[in-house]
């Protein structure tokens, strides 16, 4: 069972501020994580492939082929502002 030191200790690493009752949920719900891990340990797991999803999942990104871009005036029609043929950006602090 983790206890609430344990949490506070945590969430200070993590810079987090919890309220009191936040602090308890915490506590509560990470010593159920930390049972639930306990249990799968327990487990006999040789011969099985690590996975990271539990069905067969397939490229999700299309083929990466060259293809026509949008016109640069057509790109920029839309942009709130202009400079020097591209997108004008404020500068960092403004």
């Amino acid at each position: 069972m983790i206890d609430r030191a344990e949490v506070l200790h945590v969430a200070r690493l993590a810079r987090l501020e919890l309220s009191e009752g936040e602090v308890d949920r915490m506590a509560s719900e990470l010593s159920a994580v930390l049972d639930h891990i306990e249990t799968i340990s327990e487990l006999e797991l040789d011969g099985v492939a690590p996975t990271s999803h539990v069905v067969e999942v397939g490229s999700a990104l299309r083929a990466d082929e060259p293809r026509p871009s949008l016109p640069r005036e057509e790109a920029l029609a839309s942009a709130p502002a202009v400079a020097a043929d591209g997108f004008e950006v404020p500068s960092p602090g403004a």
